[in-house]
């Protein structure tokens, strides 16, 4: 059902920005426009990716029009993402915040503070919500704040109300996407330290999460500390898992341990308002820790927080695989960096800057979701993710010939021959592409596939079903 409804019978800017509003219907076309352009050419600059003149200074109308907003931008792909979401019966609500830095574009007005004094960097905080589905499919972002800090200093002070401190951002979301879902899906929230909020479990009731806990906090009727709680707890059993490259350490396979209990958490004590307005909260921990690092690693280690219950080491395997997903919205993040350059803009004005990095956001998804359908529908038609004149372009240009094949090639195929493009040498020991290489390869066929379109339409009237010329 995925594929069928991301079949390519428009551009895929058209069906994910279809309901988008700006009062104008010439405004609508010029942002479809130029989603398409900095879609197809995510690394380029604007000049780069619009092409002409006119086209260049329609673009940056766009970014300086008040008429435009970046909520009216994120609006409609929103709603798609509910309607992807609606396809599956359970799916993951994964929440996280990045740093957006334009230290170095000194004549930008608006920025605000993203690091500490002495670092003296500039740019914006954004915080979103990726869903994904249980085998890994990015259905789309569901929730996107992005501010301004105003000065350096320590954060969410205990003097403030909850709603008027920065971590009051992870309930937001979280709000958000309950009321948003469609009936019938179960989502399951997952995050990082940083939303070990009491209010958010609170908040959650029983729409199920998996966290990462940071605060040592009171259980059984404050008798007690949570890590003392788990630390008398017996190995349930181990397991190996991968642990990712960091740093100069390289990447390696852990044998880990793992324990779980039950906890009642004791409500905190706050100035704004006191503990008996909120409850205790039962919550299933599962603490993972590696047993034999090498000599000067530190040991892997995670104490998930979940309110799904957890009975048997089954039970705390799958919530462990549940929170692995988490990952995915760290590679989002990258893509948005790294694969559109969102950093590397310079618009000059907080705005225009915002509207942007709305639409770039968008095109982030979608190359991500390129990057992934190959794991996700290896054997499907590449129809389905490529229009004819690319995966024919495509075609000729890998196999050095100007003869189509009988058959048309395969999601799986296809995903390779772009990867390529990219620098990726597909030999044996190299594995899946990574999301580098795809989006490279994509920029190229992008520019490949144009050419193949003009060229196949001047000499039509030579042409076979079987060869391009």
């Amino acid at each position: 059902m995925f594929l069928e409804d991301t079949a390519l019978s428009l551009s895929w800017s058209r069906q994910e920005f279809s309901g988008l509003d700006f009062g104008d219907r010439r405004l609508n076309d010029r942002l479809i426009d130029v989603a398409d352009a900095l879609a197809s050419h995510p690394e380029s600059t604007i000049n780069a990716a619009c092409g002409d003149g006119s086209s260049v200074k329609a673009a940056y109308r766009l970014f300086d029009n008040e008429k435009v907003s970046s909520a009216q931008i994120l609006a409609p792909h929103f709603e798609r993402t509910v309607d992807r979401m609606s396809a599956y019966r359970r799916v993951f609500a994964i929440q996280d915040t990045t740093y957006l830095d334009y230290t170095d574009h000194r004549s930008t007005q608006g920025l605000g503070s993203i690091g500490t004094k002495s670092q003296n960097r500039w740019g914006f905080v954004k915080h979103t919500t990726l869903m994904v589905s249980e085998s890994g499919v990015p259905l789309g972002c569901l929730t996107d704040k992005v501010w301004v800090r105003e000065g350096f200093g320590v954060r969410d002070h205990k003097s403030k109300c909850l709603e008027e401190k920065e971590s009051y951002r992870w309930i937001e979301a979280l709000s958000a996407v309950k009321s948003a879902t469609p009936k019938g899906v179960e989502v399951i929230f997952l995050s990082d330290r940083e939303s070990d909020i009491y209010e958010f479990f609170v908040e959650a009731g029983e729409t199920p999460f998996v966290i990462r806990g940071a605060q040592d906090r009171c259980v059984d009727a404050c008798v007690g500390k949570l890590s003392e709680l788990v630390r008398r707890q017996e190995v349930a059993g181990e397991f190996q898992t991968e642990v990712a490259r960091r740093g100069n350490q390289p990447a390696r396979q852990a044998t880990v341990s793992v324990r779980f209990t039950i906890a009642t958490l004791c409500p905190p004590r706050r100035r704004s308002s006191g503990a008996e307005t909120l409850p205790t909260v039962e919550v299933s921990v599962v603490w993972v820790l590696e047993t034999d690092p090498p000599d000067g690693v530190k040991p892997l280690e995670w104490l998930l927080l979940t309110n799904v219950k957890v009975s048997t080491f089954s039970d705390a395997l799958q919530r462990i695989d549940w929170y692995k997903q988490r990952w995915q919205i760290e590679v989002y993040f990258k893509v948005l960096k790294s694969g559109t350059k969102v950093e590397r803009v310079r618009l000059a004005t907080k705005d225009r800057l915002l509207r942007y990095i709305a639409l770039l956001s968008v095109i982030a998804w979608r190359l991500y979701w390129l990057t992934k359908i190959n794991r996700h529908a290896s054997d499907a038609d590449c129809t389905h993710v490529l229009h004819d004149h690319e995966w024919k372009a495509l075609y000729c240009v890998t196999h050095k010939t100007q003869r189509l094949p009988e058959k048309i090639p395969t999601v799986s195929e296809v995903v390779l021959w772009i990867a390529k493009l990219g620098g990726f040498l597909g030999r044996k020991s190299d594995g899946n592409p990574g999301v580098t290489a795809l989006w490279r390869g994509w920029q190229r066929l992008n520019d490949i596939s144009n050419a193949f379109a003009i060229f196949q339409n001047a000499g039509e009237g030579g042409t076979t079903d079987k060869s391009i010329l």
